[in-house]
């Protein structure tokens, strides 16, 4: 009777652990999750080391993370629209940095959450919470795509300065208040990259 038992029981454990490797794959959504969802489901010292990942960060990583991927969406949304509307050459070549900047930093977010078991926000989800971190609301983002040629120039470096701005204060608020420190790291870079985007688009401003 007894190895029945403990066959049944070890059934149990694997369904278990196939079950939460497919909630794994799942929120992953990049479909590489299945390769080793074996090995999951085999090894102990994934599920030992689990707690002590969630551990290393608090509320503030976690509303950093869900925050700053949909503000970089909507600041590559933005860049885009310079490439076929922007004048000057400058504009250009600063939304095509934007973009180059920003892109890896939403696959890093995204895959911190994912690990965090944590939701990924939705593309053109989190645009309500422009008013406290720069954030262009639909009436903006439809004047900007109507602009062309130097009005472009304007409305684009204009708008960028207060969304750069906003992503400023987000990840001064994630360096004072976060314990991840891979995310306080990155709340670090985008103070120096976004600070200085910020002087070089007040310049161009200027020029304009």
């Amino acid at each position: 009777m007894s190895p029945k038992r403990s066959l049944i029981r070890r059934a149990t454990a694997v369904s278990a652990a196939a079950t939460a490797a497919l909630v794994l794959a799942a929120c992953g959504g990049n479909g590489s999750g299945s390769t080793h969802n074996g090995h999951d489901a085999a090894s102990p010292s994934t599920s030992a080391s689990a707690p002590a990942q969630q551990g290393d960060h608090n509320a503030a990583d976690t509303a950093f993370a869900k925050g700053m991927i949909p503000h970089h969406r909507q600041a590559i949304e933005m860049a885009d629209l310079a490439a076929t509307r922007a004048e000057s050459a400058e504009v250009k070549k600063l939304a095509e940095e934007i973009k180059k900047a920003q892109n890896p930093e939403i696959k890093t977010l995204s895959g911190w959450l994912t690990s965090w078991g944590e939701q990924v926000p939705a593309e053109g989800e989190g645009h309500e919470g422009h008013d406290m971190s720069g954030m262009m609301t639909a009436e903006e983002m439809k004047q900007l795509e109507s602009a062309s040629g130097k009005a472009f120039d304007t409305a684009f470096l204009t708008m960028m300065i207060k969304h750069h701005e906003g992503a400023v204060g987000m990840a001064k608020t994630e360096q004072a208040e976060g314990t991840y420190q891979p995310a306080k790291d990155m709340a670090g870079q985008i103070i120096t990259s976004q600070s200085a985007e910020i002087a070089r688009m007040n310049t161009l401003l200027g020029k304009s």
